[in-house]
This record gives C-alpha cells, structure tokens and sequence, in this order.
C-alpha cells in the first residue's frame, strides 16, 4: 500500500464517482493523447484506461511508481518517475495532448504555469485542485478573487469551474475544500502585443491591486505618461478584462 506523503502534499482520493467524473472532463478528446500528472495510486489511472486514453503517467513518488507499473501492466513504459515541473514535454509528446491530474494543490500554479508555456500542444487541461485556485482560475474581472493567474491563463484558455469536492473523499483528509476544473484552449493565437510586456503589464498591476493603474503602472510607465489621461487609468486591475490588459499593453510598448 502507498502511503501518503506530506513533503510532496500528496491526498489520495478514494471517491470513484470522483474520480469517474474527472476522466469524463476529458470525453471529447478520445482523440488525443493524455499525461495524468501524479498517479498516486491509481485512483483515476484505471478510469482514464476505461475511457480508452492513451495514457501515460508521470510520478515522482517511487512507490507509488512501483504501485502503479504492478498494477496497471498495460502501461508498461508509460509511467514516468520524474517531476512534471522538470520535465522536457516537447521530447515526450511531438503532436497535441491533454493534461489532467490530481494536482498537488502547494504547486498547482506552477503546474498551471507550465501548461501555459505549452499551450500551443495542449488543448485541453482538467483535474483537482485546492478551490481558492479553481475560483481565482476562473474568476471574471470585477471579482475579489480575479488576479494575475486568472488574466494570464485566460488569455489563452477558457475555464470551467465544474464542481466543488469534499475533503472527507481524500486519504489523508485536507484541511480545504477542493474544486474540478478544465481548461479548454480558445482561439486565440496571437496576443497582438509583447508577451513579456503583457505579463510585466499584469503582475504590475496587481501587485497594487488596490491602487488605480494610472499609480500602480508607475513602475512601468513612469511618472509623466501622457496617456494616464485615459479613462482606463481611473481603474483598478481588477476591473479589466482580458482585452483592456492587451491595450495597456499597447501602450506600455510605446514608452518603455
């Protein structure tokens, strides 16, 4: 038996519902390969294998590598002990596929973050996840819980929070709620600005979140940018949408 450990936050889930419904996110993509990140003990494993997946596993506990390889034979060669945040997924997949997962909740932004990095091979990203970071992952602007995360993955995915789960259905038992989400790639293929601008333009934003832009882009825009006239200024970063970022943007480029 794999035991739970508490340095890489592992909770096992022991709901089969759940887990049936976190392999059902991914029902329109039968036609895509799918990385399960942290198979654990195989919970959700068997029912992505029911599904018809082509599945590969990356672990980074051993035993429950070994659990997983004693198991599930079928995946012979397909379960990977390595770090999903370490390792190189262009030399693994060379064609579109999916992640899903039940995440390590103390680095599933960092998760998040990578499947951004790859998101022209990734269509579609699902799994379980602490639900303060579902609700700020899919929060809209005008919301308390909208923020950095929520800009920056939205401006490439659209996000579904599906459900809320229970900590009494986790080995051990969390001590917060959980949430179901998926993340689809919309149609966007180009932001139209500097990415790396954007993302300065963003984090900048919110790291004063209470202060309107025409203050809290100071260190980005300086202190005399003519454009502070503009009636975006007189807005905090929580009032902006996707696009209103793309704009900023826009004109940091042109003083910076």
């Amino acid at each position: 038996m794999v035991r739970p450990k508490k340095s890489l936050g592992q909770h096992f889930l022991k709901d089969m519902d759940v887990a049936r419904q976190i392999a059902g996110t991914l029902a329109a993509y039968k036609h895509l390969p799918v990385l399960e990140v942290g198979g654990g003990t195989g919970v959700l494993t068997q029912f992505l294998l029911e599904a018809g997946h082509d599945l590969t596993v990356v672990e980074l506990d051993m035993e429950s590598v070994d659990y997983l390889e004693q198991h599930f034979p079928v995946l012979e060669g397909k379960i990977l002990a390595d770090d999903f945040l370490q390792m190189d997924i262009s030399r693994r997949f060379s064609s579109p596929f999916c992640v899903t997962g039940n995440y390590p909740y103390h680095i599933s932004s960092q998760i998040f973050f990578k499947v951004l990095e790859h998101k022209d091979s990734i269509p579609c990203c699902s799994g379980m996840i602490q639900r303060e970071v579902a609700a700020r992952l899919a929060a809209g602007p005008g919301s308390r819980t909208y923020g950095i995360i929520s800009v920056l993955i939205q401006a490439w995915y659209d996000v579904e929070y599906l459900f809320t789960v229970d900590e009494k259905v986790f080995d051990p038992p969390p001590k917060v709620k959980s949430a179901v989400i998926r993340m689809t790639r919309n149609k966007r293929t180009d932001l139209g600005c500097d990415a790396n601008l954007f993302r300065t333009v963003v984090r900048t934003s919110f790291n004063q979140r209470r202060k309107t832009l025409r203050n809290s882009l100071k260190p980005v825009l300086g202190n005399d940018c003519p454009d502070y006239s503009l009636p975006v200024f007189d807005k905090r970063p929580e009032q902006l949408s996707v696009e209103q970022f793309i704009e900023l943007t826009h004109i940091a480029e042109r003083f910076t």
